[in-house]
């Protein structure tokens, strides 16, 4: 953790006395009271913002804290709402602090020392991208706490988890996280459509188009480092009826399969017999920045291999567009 310097806040937001997230207009005023301290504002909707405050401090002529403290009383006063906030040197320790703190509490992680005597005891699964079951193959090797994941060999953490994942969460346990705060405006939502040529009643014609939509959904979301965390189906007749499911996903994902999964089980709840389809919409929702999204780490080789081959077809089809590769079972029979 060099270069320690007290510049990013992370701040999760609350109505006093109210356990619900804010509605999505009181959201975005506060966003708005948070820009007006500094233009370097990353909105983690549905209830929390990543802000750096360099620039802010200068501007003010105070430090971080202080700037903390302001953005408390601004957003108590002129919008009800009550922040609770990390500042430390990078995102991941002040999201870290903000969420192991009081409500309506400041925690400042103020020098390599403290962020690391808060980091030790903290138990592994307080890591982001660390879930149940890889927090017990770790505790199979000793490895129970952040301090211990820390000081455990890399190669060690590769062989356990493999080469990407072993050196990610190696680097998250030192407290390091180079990621930027990215500033624009939160994508809520993201929506892909199907519409037939004619009215369709097969079935697997219907499955067929769900696979491209989640197929293009995910393809967009990893693209701009998101993640969904609910998807919703429409069905659409030739009546001009339709039919509407939602499905909270068990986790946070970008991942094509994960999606096609949950788009076909929403589509069976349906019970479609001989129904006349005219179109299909499928709608990601509760979108977060996926390195902020919680996620297991699969141990399965399998599921590395997909992740692997998405990989491969997101860059061919960046450089060829629709030449690119895809899935085989995207492509129709001759």
């Amino acid at each position: 953790m060099t270069d320690y310097q007290i510049s990013i806040l992370h701040v999760v937001l609350r109505r006093p006395g109210v356990a619900a997230p804010l509605a999505a207009e009181a959201y975005d005023q506060v966003l708005g009271l948070l820009r007006g301290i500094t233009p370097v504002v990353e909105p983690l909707p549905p209830d929390a913002a990543l802000l750096d405050v360099r620039g802010a401090q200068r501007y003010f002529g105070t430090d971080a804290v202080q700037l903390a403290e302001m953005i408390r009383v601004r957003a108590l006063a002129q919008q009800d709402v009550d922040c609770t906030i990390g500042l430390a040197a990078n995102p991941l320790l002040a999201r870290l602090a903000a969420n192991t703190s009081m409500v309506g509490g400041i925690h400042v992680l103020a020098d390599p020392e403290a962020a690391r005597a808060f980091l030790d005891p903290l138990p592994v699964l307080a890591l982001p991208g660390v879930g149940q079951a890889t927090a017990r193959t770790l505790g199979g090797y000793g490895l129970d706490t952040v301090g211990r994941l820390a000081a455990a060999p890399l190669p060690t953490l590769q062989r356990i988890l493999g080469a990407s994942a072993g050196r990610q969460l190696h680097q998250r346990a030192r407290g390091i996280d180079p990621t930027p705060v990215a500033t624009g405006t939160p994508t809520r939502s993201l929506a892909a459509e199907h519409s037939f040529d004619r009215d369709e009643l097969d079935p697997v014609e219907h499955r067929r188009a769900l696979l491209d939509l989640t197929h293009h959904l995910g393809a967009r979301l990893r693209a701009g480092g998101q993640a969904t965390g609910a998807l919703t189906l429409t069905v659409r007749y030739a009546d001009r009826s339709t039919s509407t499911r939602s499905r909270t996903l068990a986790e946070p994902t970008a991942h094509t399969p994960a999606l096609t999964t949950t788009a076909y089980r929403l589509h069976d709840t349906l019970g479609l017999q001989r129904a006349r389809v005219r179109g299909i919409t499928l709608r990601a929702e509760g979108i977060r920045p996926a390195e902020l999204a919680p996620h297991q780490l699969s141990l399965d080789p399998v599921d590395d291999r997909n992740h692997r081959i998405e990989a491969v077809i997101d860059r061919t089809t960046t450089l060829f567009g629709s030449t690119g590769l895809t899935r085989a079972s995207l492509r129709r029979v001759a």
